[in-house]
């Protein structure tokens, strides 16, 4: 991995990356064949210092945040050739159990009706970077970092930078993966959609008293979804959602208090909650760029769509993004047309756009049909779960869209 260069007039890249965390780290490693067979130049501009050490002992805290990724995001990163690195730390999604609280209605997806072992896995977001980030110390990448984009500004060929650590860059494609949280979207004159659900969740490490044995729940209370994902050993990560304002109550509670209302809303199911680490908190809304591509520049990840976790997609939806991208730059590459060029991204967005939406509407669908307290709606969701486990070809749809195979 190539540090900033050295300060001079102005830094040529192909590809420019703004953020460097999973979705920028992901789509550098996924640019290495461009980088090692075009020479296509990549560089990297990451607002938070690098990690001093990846190669010591990893030693994950109790805390540690994790993502669950579908199975067909682990076979992404196995044609990156990192699936094999990730899966020492991946706890795999054995069986998805969804509930609703105070009815029968109950549905179970196991990973051997669709003929794998596994619908997914679990990985802390720490060793997700370590790999990635491993990876990409290995490419030939100009990296910027730390630095923020302080100023940008769309070119005949691109875009132009001016860095915070004082270089200048242009780009022919410019890649926003920073998440949204840095104002450049906005400075370029992109809008947000914001939906607000009114809701924050809750997310903490809470160990159980027996083992797991790869189960993921997801049960609807009328607080809001909780849902719990295996992680190693008999620990597995909570998300809680309450309405806004409400989650302020179950944080001023004891670590005994806060296990104890959590066994009383989700029940023994799972076994008894012993443990809770530290409890984080953000609010969820419905957010979506007005636009994805523009000649010289794509947006992803939680830049381009943040998601309600109730689904767990949004990372995946990202990765693929990823995929797209990269899959839309070759085909590009092979008729002679850049990456940045209006051809190249049109193409991107075709390939997304069916993906993207409906990934939408079903993680919105689930969030606004579950989180209706209605009488007549919760018998039809109670006869749906229900439903849900006598009728194969949904019980396939709904096994195929969680595996993250069905778009």
């Amino acid at each position: 991995m190539n540090h900033s260069p050295a300060h001079d007039a102005w830094h040529q890249a192909d590809i420019a990356i703004i953020g460097g965390g999973l979705v920028g780290a992901s789509l550098g490693a996924a640019l290495a064949p461009m980088m090692q067979r075009h020479g296509t130049s990549v560089a990297v501009i990451e607002a938070a210092p690098l990690p001093e050490d990846l190669e010591t002992p990893w030693q994950p805290s109790f805390d540690a945040r994790a993502s669950a990724i579908s199975l067909g995001s682990s076979h992404h990163f196995d044609s990156l050739g990192l699936w094999e690195a990730m899966a020492e730390r991946a706890t795999p999604i054995r069986c998805i159990h969804v509930s609703e609280q105070g009815r029968l209605g109950v549905t179970r997806l196991r990973a051997e009706e669709f003929g794998d072992t596994a619908m997914g896995h679990v990985i802390p977001n720490a060793w997700m970077g370590r790999v990635l980030h491993r990876r990409l110390q290995t490419l030939p990448l100009d990296w910027y970092c730390p630095a923020r984009v302080e100023a940008i500004e769309a070119t005949d060929n691109g875009h132009r930078m001016q860095l915070s650590s004082g270089e200048r860059l242009e780009a022919g494609l410019t890649v926003l993966a920073d998440g949204g949280r840095s104002g450049l979207k906005e400075r370029l004159g992109i809008d947000s959609h914001e939906a607000s659900y009114e809701q924050v969740a809750v997310i903490a490490t809470v160990e159980v008293d027996r083992a797991h044995q790869g189960m993921a729940y997801e049960r609807f209370s009328p607080s809001g979804p909780i849902a719990l994902l295996p992680l190693a050993g008999q620990r597995m990560e909570l998300v809680w959602t309450f309405e806004a304002g409400a989650e302020q109550a179950a944080l001023a509670l004891s670590e005994a208090d806060f296990l104890a209302k959590l066994q009383a809303t989700f029940g023994d199911r799972a076994g008894r909650f012993r443990r809770i680490g530290k409890r984080y908190t953000y609010p969820l809304s419905l957010v979506t760029a007005s636009e994805s591509i523009r000649p010289g520049l794509a947006v992803m990840g939680n830049a381009a769509h943040a998601l309600h976790p109730v689904a767990g997609q949004g990372f995946n939806l990202a990765l693929r993004g990823v995929m797209d991208l990269v899959g839309a730059i070759e085909a590009g590459r092979v008729e002679g047309v850049a990456p940045g060029a209006k051809a190249t991204l049109d193409d991107f967005e075709a390939r997304r756009r069916n993906d993207r939406d409906n990934v939408i509407r079903f993680s919105d669908g689930l969030v606004r049909l579950f989180g209706r307290d209605h009488p007549l709606l919760s018998h039809a969701r109670a006869a749906g779960l229900m439903g849900l486990n006598l009728v194969g070809p949904l019980r396939r749809t709904l096994g195929r869209r969680a595996m993250g195979l069905e778009r």
